[in-house]
């Protein structure tokens, strides 16, 4: 097994690590704990696709890996920030916050079953599509929501740091869930000719 093979399985060794010490309350901070292994485990998907192209080093075996652990790493995430809905009402103590949070959670995790279904079909018809820019700057933005959201649940007491970061990561997400919608029907727009090759 390669090198970028390795990285992108350490993201998902990481992923049980990140909900355990997220959902564990007994760890002294353990939401900014939390926070710092989802951003280490976020990292690792530019280090094992960056060293994977430059080294030559692209697998069939890479390429099943990496969408995996990038998909369930954000996935685990927004459920757990559900299931811990106070990570998302530090600055706002209102129900409708959790309830935006939840449709726009549902539409970020629709997107990438309906998206990974359509390159399912894409590849059974031979075709390969790539991600497009929109799709990057999303998963960007999903990223930061996610890291500002936990940690900002329980940065070091401070209150004042703990609101900024919630709204930066409730800023994000909503960022994020428009990016989403707009990405995902631009991708199977552009490569609506996909559905023409599965009738033929």
């Amino acid at each position: 097994m390669n090198l970028p093979n390795r990285i992108t399985l350490s993201r998902i060794f990481l992923i049980p690590i990140f909900a355990a010490v997220f959902l564990i309350g007994a760890i002294p901070c353990n939401y900014f704990i939390a926070a710092v292994i989802f951003i280490v485990a976020a990292c690792t998907d530019f280090v094992d696709g960056h060293i994977a192209r430059k080294r030559g080093l692209v697998t069939n075996l890479g390429k099943f890996l990496d969408p995996i652990a990038d998909k369930v790493l954000v996935s685990t995430a927004f459920i757990l920030l559900l299931v811990r809905s106070e990570t998302l009402t530090v600055m706002w103590q209102e129900s409708w916050v959790i309830v935006v949070a939840g449709i726009c959670v549902a539409i970020i995790l629709a997107r990438e079953l309906i998206v990974s279904g359509f390159r399912m079909v894409a590849a059974s018809t031979g075709l390969v599509l790539a991600a497009d820019k929109v799709g990057k700057v999303k998963t960007t933005f999903q990223d930061i929501a996610i890291a500002t959201l936990v940690a900002g649940a329980d940065f070091f007491g401070l209150l004042m740091a703990n609101k900024v970061f919630n709204v930066i990561g409730l800023v994000s997400l909503a960022i994020a869930t428009v990016l989403t919608i707009w990405s995902g029907v631009g991708y199977i727009v552009k490569n609506r000719a996909v559905f023409k090759e599965t009738a033929q």
